[in-house]
Formats: structure tokens, C-alpha cells, sequence
């Protein structure tokens, strides 16, 4: 199959073609308020005009309490929805379609944030000499479950009245329900841990509730582990089941990627020690469930050349993700479409702290990023070293900014959209 033939989706609306865009964590957040501006926009217009047939954003926030990075955005029932419009319009703007990354990041999430970290069970992330920077969890309650459910649904709710095409809700490198589903975090013995099926039971609950809240026309995927490549988390063997449990919930497109933090799968190496493909890092892994699965599947990770996203095809499946090369080459994919075959690796770093050379190459591609939205092109020529100090500075900056306005405009609760939210009017900003 070639990577310029549409796709349609199981919910009936149409990709005109099988290049998607993964979600990458932008940290462009406004501030106050956690929320999608002119730099965001200008983005995603770029990624829109590179060609993509699905553009995902990176990860939204479904509670103001819990977010991955300080500069992420925030859509919950008190949040304006205007920039949002905006937002959608930009990254539509080419004929695409547009999916809203819905997230919560549990367990995962900086010492220093003010807010709730939360987990199904007290376990800490483990990072060897970083282990300080991550909060200590507590264990979620019967009441923290129910709002969290809610809160899915109200999120992707209100991104369907912004005009975005679908959700995908983030159930893969370790944010909270990744958590759920790794026997290593989830330790719990009631309904919610345990079994496969018992472990999986919140990510079906919140399938179940967002497309409760949604119209038929609107997409709603998932995006999930095939691994943790850590010793007895969660395998691909579990996955097999998830789809299972999937089947018949009006799941349009389930991307498969891997890692958590404690295993930088996304960055070409594992915990385990288990040896990755070279490009498509997973894909070994991941065949083995096309054959089985009733949902279309997407692959991602570690795709930087059209030989290499075609291969991923010809093995089964539906769409080819790329994520860090298209923050590279914002016209990747109308390239690879029109049968360029370039090459766009990612960047490497030889430190000697695997981890802090981890949190160093997502610092430069955000700079990459950033400078997309400010319409300029080209690497940047700062050294990497000089980039990572002053993304660590302005996410410094970015907590104080986020403390004082959480403290200002607490979380609202997490039940249906106050009505000014839904007209637009900006509700919860200073």
C-alpha cells in the first residue's frame, strides 16, 4: 500500500493519507491559563501544509492539577474554548484531519508542580539518580477513578465543539493509564487491578464514556504500549487482550508505540535490554498482533525515511506515525507522498547519563519546534548543552507561572461544561 492512498476509518470519515503526524509534547503552553496561542497555531499550520493526512497533537491535560510539563495545555470544563477553535482550524486547515491527544500523566510528573500525582497504586517512578525529580503517588481512590473518567469525557466533549476531528486517548509510555495496565505500578486487588482484564477496566471505562459524549462522525482512538521493556510490565501479550477488550467500542485507530520513562523505548533503548529494530523501533513486536486485531492499527516510533514508513504497510498496518522527524521536516510527509525518499534520523547524543540525554534530545526537538513556529528553518546552531540549560530555565519559570494561576483558578469539578466555557467566554483566565 502506498503511503499517498486514503484511508477510511471505521467511523466513516476519511484520511487522504497514511502519514500521520504523532503527538509530540510542544511546551508552548500561555500562560496564564495553559492554553494554545499564535506560536501553537503557526505550528500546526506548518505541519498542516507538510502534508500529513492526520495530525495529532501532543498531550492535553484533562485535569489543571495534573500535567506532564509545565508548559502544557490544559482543556477542562472551566477552559475558554476560542484559542482552541484556532488551534484546530490552523492544524485542519489543509484538508487533514486533526485528533486532540487526551491525557492524564498519573505517577508521571515533576516534584516540583503543584497538583495531584496520583497512580492505581504508591509506587514511585524509579529513574536511579533522577528519581527526586518525580512526585511521590498516591494511590487513587473509587471517587479519584470516577472524576478521572469524567474528566476523558468532558475533554474530548469540548474538543469536538472546537472543531477537531477526533481524540486519541493516551494509554501508552507510562502516564496514567499506562499505569493501569503495567502489572509493576498497578498492585491493586479490587476491580480496578489484578487480571488483564481488571487492569485494562479504566481505559475501557473511559472509551466507553468518551463515546457516550461524542457524535458517531467523531474519531476516537487510542494510543497504547506494545511493551514497557521493563521485566514484568506490561507485554505484547497483554495488548492482544486490550484490543480484544476494545473491539465493539467504537474504536477507529489504535497506535502502538512503546517505553515509559524508567525505559526510553521512544528513544531507541530499553530497561530490559531488549533489542529494538533499527527504524520502527517496534515493529518485530507489533506484526505479530495485525493479523488478530479488528482495529486499525497505526505504528510509530523511530520512522524516519518513506522505505522504512512503506515497510510498515506492506506488514498490515493502516497508518504510519512519524513524530521527531516531522519536528525536523515539517514537509516530510508531502515529500514521502510524492515519492521523495528522504532521510530525516534523529538526533543522537553520546553522554555518558543515558536519561539526561534523553531529556536533552526532547529539549532539541522542541527547539526545533519552536522555531517552526516562529517561521524559521534550518537546525538550530546552539550547542545542545546550551539548548537543554535554557529549556530547564524556562521550565523553571513555566512552574512558577503555573503554581500561582492553579492557585488563582482551582480545578473545577468533573462533571458536564459550565455553559460559559462552552460559548467561549474565557472562564477561569485572571
Amino acid at each position: 500500500m502506498h503511503l499517498a492512498a486514503p484511508f477510511e476509518l471505521p467511523n466513516g470519515s476519511r484520511l487522504p493519507n497514511r502519514v500521520a503526524k504523532a503527538a509530540m509534547e510542544e511546551s508552548l503552553a500561555v500562560q496564564p491559563g495553559q492554553l494554545p496561542g499564535p506560536e501553537i497555531e503557526a505550528l500546526y499550520r506548518r505541519w498542516a501544509d507538510g502534508g500529513a493526512g492526520l495530525i495529532i497533537t501532543g498531550n492535553v491535560m484533562v485535569d489543571r492539577r495534573a500535567l506532564t510539563s509545565p508548559q502544557t495545555i490544559v482543556l477542562d470544563s472551566a477552559t475558554p474554548l476560542e484559542p482552541f477553535r484556532r488551534w484546530a482550524e490552523a492544524a485542519g486547515s489543509a484538508g487533514g484531519q486533526v485528533w486532540m491527544q487526551i491525557n492524564h500523566p498519573g505517577r508521571q510528573i515533576r516534584a516540583d508542580l503543584p497538583g495531584v500525582a496520583w497512580a492505581p497504586s504508591e509506587v514511585p517512578v524509579r529513574l536511579g539518580r533522577h528519581t527526586g525529580a518525580f512526585a511521590r503517588p498516591r494511590a487513587m481512590d473509587e471517587a479519584d477513578i470516577a472524576a478521572t473518567v469524567a474528566r476523558f469525557a468532558t475533554t474530548a466533549h469540548l474538543a469536538e465543539r472546537a472543531g477537531f476531528h477526533g481524540v486519541q486517548i493516551h494509554a501508552a509510555h507510562g502516564y496514567l493509564l499506562s499505569q493501569f495496565l503495567s502489572p509493576l505500578v498497578n498492585r491493586r486487588t479490587d476491580r480496578w487491578g489484578g487480571s488483564p482484564e481488571n487492569r485494562a477496566r479504566l481505559l475501557v471505562e473511559i472509551v466507553r464514556a468518551v463515546r457516550a459524549r461524542v457524535s458517531p462522525g467523531f474519531a476516537v482512538g487510542i494510543k497504547i504500549n506494545t511493551a514497557d521493556f521493563q521485566r514484568g510490565g506490561f507485554a505484547v501479550e497483554d495488548v492482544s487482550r486490550v484490543l480484544e477488550l476494545v473491539e465493539g467500542l467504537g474504536v477507529d485507530l489504535v497506535e502502538l508505540s512503546g517505553g515509559t520513562v524508567e525505559s526510553a523505548a521512544t528513544m531507541g533503548r530499553t530497561a530490559d535490554e531488549t533489542t529494538l529494530d533499527r527504524e520502527a523501533y517496534f515493529l518485530s513486536l507489533a506484526e505479530r498482533l495485525v493479523a488478530t486485531s479488528t482495529v486499525p492499527l497505526m505504528l510509530t516510533g523511530g520512522i524516519c525515511s518513506r522505505a522504512t514508513a512503506e515497510r510498515v504497510l506492506a506488514r498490515g498496518f493502516a497508518i504510519a506515525g512519524v513524530a521527531t522527524a516531522l519536528a525536523l521536516r515539517p514537509d516530510l510527509a508531502a515529500r514521502w507522498t510524492a515519492g521523495e525518499d528522504l532521510h530525516v534520523p534523529p538526533p543522537r547524543l553520546g553522554w555518558k547519563d543515558q536519561d539526561l540525554a534523553s531529556a536533552a534530545i526532547l529539549a532539541v526537538v522542541r527547539a526545533h519546534m519552536s522555531r517552526i513556529a516562529r517561521g524559521r528553518a534550518g537546525r538550530p546552531r546552539t550547542p545542545t548543552r546550551l539548548i537543554f540549560v535554557q529549556d530547564v530555565r524556562r521550565a523553571r519559570a513555566a512552574v512558577r507561572a503555573y503554581g500561582a494561576w492553579l492557585a488563582a483558578h482551582p480545578a473545577p469539578g468533573a462533571g458536564d461544561p459550565a455553559p460559559d466555557a462552552l460559548a467561549g467566554d474565557p472562564a477561569g483566565m485572571p
